[in-house]
């Protein structure tokens, strides 16, 4: 019963912090619209912006089905401390964050990247900070042990310890995928976004 409930509760702060992202998306889209890097569209240095970005979001797009794999829901049920958790804490958050960066880099600009990386930041770290309280309640000195031995976001890669099995959410794992799949549209509206202000002269703000 007390997981279910710490389940429930979880699950209420996440769906939280999801909208709290689309809405910080729906509010920054005008800026979107009128803001971008100091490269015009097609020259090296914003291609080139554009593919590191790009690359991002492909890391992205695989750390998160790879953490879905080991996570597979029993996020606060089970301490689970093998795989990407055994790296980080926090391994779907930080491919999230890579994700957002590498879509803020396709407006060329790493200003816009570096802002949006903090407002990510600042809307996941009441998220993480309330599972860890729920994590610390339900399995005690185990998480403060493993709390202490694994970084919050920074991978201490001499930390890797596998699974000998995995026992695979195949629902959970497709669903994170084609979610992750958002993000590659919002490559497209971007570019898009950057060619329409081309097409005009330019973006009304520059920002590196």
């Amino acid at each position: 019963m007390r997981g279910s409930f710490a389940d429930d509760t979880l699950s209420t702060t996440q769906l939280r912090r999801k909208r709290n992202i689309r809405f910080v998306f729906v509010m920054a889209l005008p800026f979107f619209l009128i803001a971008s890097g100091p490269w015009s569209v097609g020259s090296w240095q914003r291609e080139g912006t554009e593919h590191f970005g790009m690359m991002l979001i492909i890391v992205a797009i695989l750390g998160r089905s790879w953490c879905t794999l080991y996570i597979g829901g029993r996020k606060v049920r089970q301490l689970v401390t093998v795989g990407p958790y055994s790296l980080t804490r926090n391994p779907l958050y930080l491919f999230s964050l890579l994700a957002v960066v590498g879509i803020a880099a396709q407006t060329g600009s790493l200003a816009i990247s570096a802002i949006s990386a903090f407002l990510t930041i600042a809307i996941f770290m009441p998220v993480i900070q309330k599972e860890e309280a729920e994590l610390l309640r339900l399995h005690g000195r185990r998480f403060e042990l493993y709390r202490l031995d694994v970084p919050r976001f920074v991978p201490r890669l001499s930390n890797w310890t596998d699974a000998a099995e995995l026992a695979i959410d195949p629902d959970r794992w497709r669903r994170t995928v084609l979610d992750s799949l958002v993000f590659l549209f919002l490559v497209s509206l971007l570019r898009g976004i950057g060619h329409v202000q081309e097409a005009f002269g330019g973006a009304l703000l520059t920002l590196w």
